[in-house]
């Protein structure tokens, strides 16, 4: 199957300035959010099964800066890798998708190792599966593609909707499986829970997946739009975006974060990508004005360094956190939050480092040069240049 895009540019690629440093923004962002659930005492099984401390008001506005929002504008900037990988086949005459279905199998087999070996929550998995679909999509007309978006995006409200419905109708919500908690002082029982429970910790791939779908498209219709660029009318999208993000998604945002355990969904999986919306317009704006420094780029090294970040994190947080590692989730279980805080800081300064010091050797990331080995087409064939949706510094557009 070979898609046509009429709306795709043939001409010579120019760098987009402001990706670099979106990226390096959602994964340290990202792990702002998965952050609390390493320090929660126990781990994130026991997050997921409701003990530990409840948090307080100030654990809770921080949690808030960060939940799902960051995500979503990881997975905007997943959408925009997919378009540009897209152009670069059209300018090189080659069809699409090609062999972008290995990438995505590529890039499973990397979530699925992920999930079993470090973490519960991966989303890598979701975003191979949603991927696939997004590959035979981005091609196709304006009004395919946002049919698409309206039948999947108009169904995934509906269900978070009812869902949501559900959960304030009956108190303490509907009967659940009781989830398998893992003892942090054993890796190995870790991935044993992993495994034995992985039908009922990896039931948010039914959520991320139809999210990951409309907001992959969005990201690649944005890029087209404009909304990346230095011009007149890309400063006019992203104040629209601004608008819609900060204007309303942040207030809304808000309040579904102390409204409630009900609203959990929508405070999660509904209202973040408004505000990453806005993220997305205002860093943009940022990196446009700016004329670089040190921080900026710190950020954007972490940005070429994506995929590899976004394991390394949580590699870190675990060995940090856990009681198999040095335990700090239990030693300051009641200096929560500022130590998480604290724990945040150490382990995005830690990527920063690993980042700027793998790149004075390397173009790309650990992780980004092995998906590009196994990618790579075999000796007889043409090598052609790909770019990576998850973290190629090289993205181009």
């Amino acid at each position: 199957m070979t898609s046509t895009a009429p709306a795709a540019p043939t001409t010579t690629p120019t760098r987009i300035t402001s990706l670099d440093v979106l990226r390096g923004v959602a994964i340290l962002g990202t792990f702002a959010s998965n952050v609390w659930l390493f320090a929660h005492p126990g781990g994130p099984t026991a997050w997921f099964a409701g003990g530990g401390p409840a948090p307080d008001v100030v654990e809770t506005a921080l949690r808030t800066l960060a939940n799902g929002k960051f995500l979503a504008l990881l997975t905007l900037l997943f959408g925009i890798g997919i378009e540009l990988q897209y152009r670069s086949a059209v300018r090189r005459g080659s069809p699409w998708p090609g062999r972008y279905p290995v990438r995505a199998a590529i890039l499973f087999v990397e979530g699925l190792l992920h999930y079993v070996l470090v973490f519960e929550f991966d989303v890598l998995m979701g975003y191979a599966v949603a991927s696939l679909l997004v590959a035979y999509l981005v091609g196709r007309s304006d009004r395919v593609v946002h049919a698409w978006m309206a039948v999947v995006g108009g169904l995934y409200l509906l269900g978070i909707g009812a869902v949501t419905a559900l959960l304030l109708v009956l108190p303490g919500g509907p009967a659940v499986p009781e989830p398998a908690v893992a003892s942090t002082a054993s890796w190995w029982e870790q991935v044993l829970v992993r495994l034995d429970s992985a039908g009922l910790y990896r039931i948010e791939l039914v959520l991320i997946v139809p999210s990951a779908t409309v907001l992959f498209l969005l990201g690649s219709r944005l890029l087209r739009a404009g909304a990346l660029d230095d011009t007149p009318a890309g400063a006019r999208i992203r104040r629209r975006l601004m608008l819609l993000g900060f204007g309303v998604g942040a207030p809304l945002n808000l309040v579904t974060a102390f409204a409630g355990p009900a609203w959990v969904l929508v405070d999660r999986y509904v209202l973040p990508p408004l505000v990453a919306l806005g993220l997305l317009g205002l860093i943009t704006g940022i990196v446009l004005r700016s004329r670089g420094g040190a921080p900026r780029r710190a950020v954007a090294a972490v940005g070429r360094t994506a995929l590899s970040c976004y394991v390394l994190q949580n590699v870190l947080a675990s060995v940090l956190c856990y009681d198999w590692g040095l335990g700090l989730a239990t030693r300051f279980a009641d200096a929560r939050p500022w130590w998480v805080v604290g724990l945040w800081a150490v382990v995005s300064l830690a990527l920063v480092l690993f980042a700027t010091a793998w790149l004075r050797h390397f173009e790309r990331g650990p992780l980004e040069l092995l998906v590009q080995r196994v990618y790579a087409r075999p000796p007889h064939a043409p090598a052609q240049p790909e770019t990576s949706p998850v973290g190629d510094g090289h993205a181009r557009c």
